[in-house]
């Protein structure tokens, strides 16, 4: 496997710096760490993008159970996530989903979300469900490859960058 192209971040001047303020913005409004990156994960199931989810679940193992990475998928049936949790998730799955149904956002999971986050804290799961999305899009459109950043030896701040 190889990529198409380096990721599009990397390319454009300007564009892994307007990322990362992105991603430090919904960081920075209250929803819990460990939400963030479920939803990260999540996401990147729906979409399909290899090295984002290489890249969460490795910075994951010392924060979260097994049980939560390997049921994410099947948050709706597994016991694991809290409320919050799931109303994050929901949100999440719906937002990255948009063009599956008429009503992408209902009114049921925004408001399920509103009764466990307050406004700052659902415009942080906004930002960060989109921010991970457009990795996602990068990622997969130049065909990155799973692992790759691990093998640049500078794997800590790659974490940290994506």
């Amino acid at each position: 496997m190889h990529a198409r192209m380096k990721n599009p971040a990397f390319v454009v001047p300007g564009a892994m710096q307007a990322l990362q303020a992105l991603a430090a913005s919904a960081e920075k409004g209250g929803v819990p760490k460990r939400t963030l990156s479920l939803i990260h994960l999540r996401v990147s199931q729906i979409n399909g993008c290899a090295v984002c989810l290489d890249l969460h679940a490795r910075g994951f193992h010392e924060e979260e159970t097994n049980e939560r990475l390997l049921t994410v998928a099947g948050w709706h049936d597994a016991p694991y996530f809290t409320d919050a949790e799931r109303a994050a998730l929901a949100l999440a799955e719906a937002v990255t989903r948009l063009a599956d149904r008429r009503d992408p956002v209902p009114d049921a999971i925004w408001e399920e979300a509103a009764k466990h986050y307050d406004e700052r804290q659902l415009g942080a799961l906004v930002v960060g469900i989109s921010a991970v999305n457009v990795w996602n899009r990068l990622n997969v459109t130049t065909r990155q490859v799973a692992g790759e950043w691990a093998k640049s030896g500078d794997s800590q701040k790659r974490l940290q960058e994506v």
